[in-house]
């Protein structure tokens, strides 16, 4: 086989969007893993997915009794958090014995749905954060909510937030427009003491602000200490005819600065933080775009980043948004017809839960590109995994050292691909795809010979490699 015959046939391999990248010389790269330098745990629970509260209103959804759902839940991770909020939490209503009604401007909860979804919970071994009323609701309306949600969930009730993206009431009109941080830290005061006073011992979690990074310092100095949780949104932007994929997979100028603030934040105060609710680009996403395999190489670029900087974990938005559709972010597809499916985003965030576990460690590349990525992470001193990642058009090879005191002498590899960068269907993992039933197995790793603590691996264009010695 010839040179151009070689490039060419990795490149369909990858399914590779553009016939240039074809015939183009491969760009080389090192990487050097620090297992000496450790740069945190990734938790255990890291995972995780989050729902407008309507959603919890809609028939057999969040259900112990919809299995093919649980168990795409459970395929992500045994252990992770679902959210509870959005929009739609500052608008809902909790009415034990009223009809359940899902709606934009209207959802009523009552008890049956809520007793579905501690099913719900209880099946898929996973946590709950939910947001209370505090848009339209009262202190009362609060207690009652907070009562039966603590019933059905129990020890699996990680947290509750008083209102989702408080650092936009004004802009929906909760309030005035002069509504600042010290205005709505008043009204959590409030809503706090009159919750504990019920509940001595009920978790918050906070400020859940949509932007304002400064909200999230200032309440990590003003009520951290006594949070579970530091809570903050992230959308690349709001979904427009420029939300491209070539802007998704690039950087976002405003991202590191946000990470750092947080870090910082969490640190100053002991609570960790987490991202609670978050996709590509708010309002459901990009049609074309975010429901592509570009949604899954940046699921799996974007939560390693949030590891890398101390993050606690991520929920990623799926199913039905405040504009009342199925977002085309979602990572579970749903037909609204009772049939769920893996869409692209979620095999992104499976291979994040194949290879990210244990602890995060010191990467160096030479990569000068945004388009090349490099994670690496250590279960035990047995197992170290290497995360690849070329957000590009042109073939990556990249020679990987690992240091001598690594003696294993061959490696293997599970590389996430699909049949071109915008492809909706065809992603694989490990060369599967997830079930019809939720489930997901490796069909095929590639052996790599590993010498002196070295191995060479190719990583084709829109397509990431996960390295196991």
């Amino acid at each position: 086989m010839n040179r151009r015959e070689f490039l060419a046939n990795s490149i369909c391999a990858a399914g590779a969007l553009a016939a240039r990248s074809a015939f183009a010389a491969p760009a080389q790269y090192t990487v050097t893993v620090r297992p000496d330098q450790q740069l945190g745990m990734i938790a255990p629970d890291f995972m995780g997915l989050g729902y407008e509260i309507s959603s919890v209103s809609r028939p057999g959804l969040l259900s112990r009794g919809n299995r093919v759902y649980v168990q795409l839940v459970r395929t992500l991770s045994a252990r992770g958090v679902v959210r509870i909020g959005g929009n739609t939490a500052d608008y809902a209503k909790y009415s034990p014995n009223a009809a359940a009604i899902s709606s934009a401007r209207g959802t009523i909860v009552n008890d049956a749905v809520l007793k579905d979804l501690g099913g719900f919970l209880e099946a898929t071994g996973w946590k709950l954060i939910w947001a209370l009323d505090l848009g339209q609701g009262t202190e009362a309306d609060a207690i009652a909510e907070a009562r039966i949600i603590s019933s059905i969930s129990g020890e699996r009730l990680l947290a509750f937030e008083i209102g989702n993206e408080p650092d936009l009431f004004a802009r929906a009109k909760h309030r005035k427009p002069e509504f600042g941080y010290e205005d709505w830290l008043a009204e959590y005061r409030r809503y706090k003491a009159a919750l504990r006073r019920e509940f001595p011992r009920i978790p918050f979690a906070g400020p859940d602000a949509a932007g304002k990074t400064d909200w999230v310092t200032r309440f990590a100095a003003d009520e951290g200490k006594d949070s579970v949780l530091l809570t903050h949104h992230y959308y690349r932007e709001g979904q427009n005819p420029s939300s491209s994929i070539e802007k998704l997979l690039g950087v976002d100028p405003k991202l590191q600065a946000q990470l750092t603030a947080l870090k910082a934040a969490s640190q100053a105060c002991g609570a960790p933080y987490r991202i609670c609710e978050v996709n590509s680009f708010s309002g459901g996403g990009r049609p074309g775009v975010s429901d592509t395999m570009a949604g899954a190489l940046w699921a799996l670029d974007y939560m390693f980043t949030l590891a890398a900087n101390g993050c606690a974990g991520v929920n990623m938005e799926t199913g039905v948004n405040h504009l009342d559709f199925i977002s085309s972010y979602s990572p579970i597809g749903d037909d609204e017809h009772g049939r769920y499916s893996a869409k692209p985003e979620y095999y992104g965030m499976l291979a994040f839960s194949f290879a990210g576990k244990g602890q995060l460690l010191a990467v160096e590349t030479s990569a000068n590109s945004p388009d090349i990525k490099a994670y690496a992470t250590q279960l035990d001193k047995t197992a170290l995994t290497l995360t690849l990642i070329n957000k590009g058009a042109t073939l990556a090879t990249l020679a990987c050292n690992f240091g001598e005191h690594v003696k294993t002498k061959q490696a293997s590899v599970v590389r996430l691909m699909g049949p071109a960068i915008d492809a909706k269907t065809g992603i694989t993992l490990g060369g599967a795809e997830v079930t019809p039933g939720g489930i997901w197995k490796a069909a095929k790793s590639e052996p790599v010979r590993v010498h002196s603590g070295q191995l060479t691996v190719t990583v084709p264009p829109f397509s990431a490699a996960v390295v196991q010695l």
